[in-house]
């Protein structure tokens, strides 16, 4: 039986991305206390933990490194959990 194999991260590039997501943690740290971000802030920070959070599922989770089709997968339950999340939300009117 044929097991399959992929490419797994270097150390270099779990120091990439330790120092990839200081530094966007640290941007969101600093992002509430800048004034002239009060118009876009909440976007912003929602796109710096999208970041983080695609880098991490990407790297750790080995989506990167696996079958398209386990992407796909996971892909789905994402945007089933957000739909999820959406209608619990809309059902106590919080929209």
């Amino acid at each position: 039986m044929a097991t399959a194999t992929h490419a797994h991260p270097t150390a270099k590039t779990y120091w990439l991305i330790a120092l990839f997501l200081g530094v966007v943690t640290a941007v969101e740290v600093a992002v509430p206390y800048i004034d002239a971000l009060d118009p876009i802030r909440a976007v912003l920070l929602i796109l710096l933990g999208s970041a983080k959070f695609a880098v991490v599922v990407a790297v750790f989770m080995h989506l990167r490194y696996d079958l398209k089709a386990y992407r796909f997968y996971f892909l789905i339950g994402l945007a089933g959990a957000i739909v999820v999340f959406a209608v619990v939300l809309a059902s106590f009117r919080a929209f």
